[in-house]
């Protein structure tokens, strides 16, 4: 049985939805960048603002993307199925309620505790007093986003799992706004103008919170907060946290090895990273996260329906809309780092010494966005299994092998080799992911596949042609002025989309009539 074509129809609707939203969010994401790049550069400044603000943002994956939504959606899922509308709003209540206590205490604690949260996570920042004494005062504004922020995607993950998913992914737009204010306007009010980047992210979080609970009062499921900790659901949640708490743990932490290790290089080695990670983040956020999100919920139901044949179906489809799009997405911002930085960076204090060492870890960054995006559909076949363990152990093997390769590759490649093994590492993970799901039977390649890679690779190899010998030198980049770079910018973007696209209808697979291919 495979994935029938309303089924198909209904994912990709809704995995549009998500993108489109997100892909707003992104461009705002750029935009916020663009303008801090202008005003504040890469310098150590900016560096200790990253910290500040990743420290936070680690959390909240931990607390509320990453462990609580992989143990919290698929018990909602089944609950929903199984108990009455009352049930599942008091189990609603139930968790928001404990969530939020625990939340609190860690706030608290990092409050307290900053200065030594700064140097756990940016240790190389000791030997430079004004960049840790200016991310200790920075974490002090931004850890409480850690709530706000956290609370914001529970109750996206209560959306999501009632079919809302414009609303959710529409909300980063909200934080967006709210830091290119503070950096444009609010930064003159400040003797240090980079700490209103840290109270725009403090507003950022309000906003967002009370844009979602908005909608949750709309549908009825407004969480009337409660202590839940002898809740039944709530303790299954809790049970399959800890070991999915452990896995995401490793996840985030392989993420801020980078600039953990970065913090020991010269000033600006953060800020580097940071901007080419953006561009790295946006087809993984527009597409990946996307897709992950939209299809564990669906993921979850079938397991719970304990239909085989629909669950591989779905996934099936997941994995060819990834490739569909992360390769040529990877090879594009590969043959076009040095355009994408230039274009979008280069003013103000962003010299043209920031735009070559942004690009180096560009490069690096792009050879690992297959995996990224791969990982976020691949772990989700086992959340909604409510298997945590096994991506756990996976994880801890990719964290070891990333720790390995950062090592071996600092010395010679400095920011850029921390990108790189960061990429590498996330490859090893997607290889071990898949080959565990087929191993256990829990998905196999029909014979559709290989003509499908086969058609996939022309398109790419035709897409590369076109910007390998069309694309002019980065020198005439930095010779043209900015609207200038914008208008080559997009007419090599559109002229490399126009030819994949074409090429993939030559090959036999039209996007327009994806649904009815993949359904084949």
């Amino acid at each position: 049985m495979l994935l029938g074509d309303d089924m198909s129809k209904k994912l990709l609707k809704s995995t549009g939805l998500v993108s489109f939203m997100t892909a707003i969010s992104r461009v705002l994401g750029f935009a916020r960048d663009m303008v801090c790049a202008h005003y504040f550069g890469a310098y150590g400044g900016f560096d200790a603002f990253i910290v500040a603000f990743k420290i936070p943002n680690f959390m909240r994956r931990l607390f509320a993307e990453g462990a609580f939504a992989q143990a919290f959606v698929p018990v909602l899922s089944e609950q929903r199925m199984r108990k009455s509308p009352p049930e599942v709003q008091q189990f609603i209540n139930n968790t928001s309620g404990t969530l939020a206590l625990a939340l609190l205490v860690v706030t608290v604690l990092a409050e307290l505790l900053a200065p030594v949260l700064i140097a756990i996570f940016a240790p190389g920042f000791w030997s430079d007093t004004a960049r840790f004494s200016l991310a200790t005062d920075m974490l002090r504004v931004t850890f409480p986003y850690l709530v706000l922020i956290s609370m914001t995607a529970y109750s996206g993950a209560v959306l999501n799992s009632f079919g809302g998913f414009g609303a959710p992914a529409f909300t980063p737009v909200l934080l967006n706004v709210a830091m290119i204010v503070a950096a444009v306007l609010a930064r003159q009010w400040f003797a240090i103008p980079i700490h209103a980047l840290a109270w725009g992210v403090f507003a950022g979080g309000v906003i967002q919170l009370l844009f979602l609970l908005s909608f949750l009062y709309r549908r009825g499921l407004l969480p009337r907060p409660r202590w839940g900790w002898h809740d039944s659901g709530v303790q299954r949640v809790l049970k399959l946290m800890v070991p999915a708490l452990f896995g995401v743990s490793v996840a985030q932490i392989g993420l801020l090895l980078d600039t953990l290790f970065a913090s020991f290089l010269q000033a600006g080695s953060i800020s580097w990273l940071y901007y080419s990670q953006q561009l790295t983040f946006f087809p993984l956020g527009v597409f990946g996260v996307a897709l992950a999100t939209v299809v564990l919920p669906h993921l979850s139901r079938q397991h719970a329906l304990q239909s085989k044949a629909a669950y591989q179906s779905a996934l099936d489809w997941a994995l060819r809309v990834v490739l569909v799009i992360a390769l040529p997405a990877s090879l594009g911002l590969f043959l076009m780092a040095g355009p994408l930085i230039a274009t979008l960076f280069q003013s103000g204090k962003f010299d043209m010494t920031d735009v070559w060492m942004a690009r180096q870890s560009l490069l690096a960054f792009s050879v690992g966005l297959p995996s990224f995006m791969l990982i976020k559909v691949l772990a989700s076949a086992f959340y909604a299994k409510q298997d945590i363990r096994t991506p756990v152990r996976i994880a801890v093997v990719a964290l070891i092998v990333n720790v390995v390769l950062n090592l071996l590759l600092i010395l010679p490649l400095k920011h850029a080799g921390l990108a790189l093994a960061t990429s590498l590492s996330s490859s090893v993970n997607a290889i071990l992911l898949l080959r565990m799901l087929v191993r256990r039977e829990i998905f196999s390649f029909d014979p559709q596949w290989r003509p499908f890679l086969q058609r996939i690779l022309f398109a790419n190899v035709v897409m590369v042609g076109v910007l390998w010998f069309g694309v002019p030198d980065l020198s005439h980049w930095f010779e043209w002025g900015r609207w200038m770079r914008f208008a080559q910018l997009m007419l090599w973007i559109f002229l490399a989309m126009g030819s994949y696209v074409f090429a993939l209808g030559v090959s036999g697979i039209r996007l327009g009539d994806f649904v009815s291919q993949v359904a084949e």
